[in-house]
């Protein structure tokens, strides 16, 4: 595992802790969580997810950040809610990180770090035409328009990175857009039966998504430009809001990440999928399977 170890105090104005002593926004205790991650977008399904759990031990709901930890298959398993967006993203990670690798009574970093396995469902738009509302994909690769890594030491020399710099068609005056990898272990256990390919990260619902109402986008043909992207014979396959910020965090921080998301709106054809409640029930149940299989 990496070390992060430094021995100097972090102050109260960095590391924010409420008048429990738990992580500020999470209002979590270490203890409260699992090494298994799950997070939902939607602070509802947090309850769908834990409707599976053979046994719940712990609930607690701050803010938009609810979470509960029980057992599934004898596992024990964290479901927590992250609201939308690479920002919420940037204080999910950073807090559940923080109560993984941080003491918080002494403020200090532990000189062993630990890792999490972290999985996101969620939620998504299609870009192909093969890949239809109703569908699932998993995530290989993120692409990240957010800007959330730009603020980080992320690598964008690597190849993929400098291959995305190359042929993705970008406006200039965007934030520069950056690729990380899902981990390959967890998108082994997820992507079996599914479809995968890279999923785009926007900072925005409407034209961050090509979506136009009476607002137009700056960038011409903004959808073609990113559907016709590739990497390695991969598709850019779907828009959502979150798995960039997960994917980038979690590589620099030493955890294991991957988002596996149901279809909901068919980007090419305009359909969406208003009955999906049960989709994502019985997607739920099959993630929380293959998490708690043996492999």
């Amino acid at each position: 595992m990496a070390l992060f170890f430094t021995s100097i105090m972090i102050p109260e104005s960095e590391l924010i802790l409420n008048s429990k002593g738990n992580i500020y926004h999470l209002d979590l205790a270490p203890e409260n969580i699992s090494d298994d991650i799950i997070i939902v977008g939607d602070p509802d399904r947090v309850r769908l997810v834990a409707s599976f759990f053979d046994s719940i031990e712990f609930e607690n709901h701050n803010r938009e950040f609810v979470t509960i930890t029980g057992k599934f298959n004898q596992k024990r398993i964290t479901v927590i809610s992250s609201g939308i967006g690479t920002d919420n993203i940037d204080i999910l990670l950073n807090e559940l990180d923080a109560l993984k690798n941080i003491d918080l009574q002494t403020r200090e970093i532990k000189k062993q770090s630990s890792s999490l396995n972290i999985v996101r469902i969620g939620t998504s738009g299609s870009l192909r035409e093969e890949i239809k509302p109703g569908d699932v994909v998993v995530s290989k690769y993120a692409i990240g328009i957010d800007g959330l890594l730009n603020f980080y030491d992320l690598d964008k020399n690597d190849a993929a990175n400098l291959h995305l710099k190359e042929n993705l068609k970008w406006h200039q005056e965007f934030n520069p857009p950056y690729i990380v990898e899902s981990n390959p272990e967890l998108f082994q256990i997820l992507s079996k039966g599914f479809n995968s390919g890279i999923t785009l990260t926007a900072h925005g619902f409407y034209a961050p998504q090509g979506r136009e109402l009476r607002l137009k986008n700056r960038m011409a043909n903004y959808l073609d430009s990113i559907s016709s992207y590739s990497y390695q014979n991969i598709p850019v396959t779907n828009f959502e809001m979150e798995t960039s910020g997960v994917y980038g965090l979690s590589r620099l921080m030493g955890h294991k990440a991957c988002t596996i998301c149901l279809i909901l709106a068919g980007r090419t054809n305009h359909k969406f999928e208003m009955n999906y409640k049960e989709l994502m029930r019985n997607l739920i149940q099959e993630v929380l399977t293959r998490l708690t299989s043996p492999y």
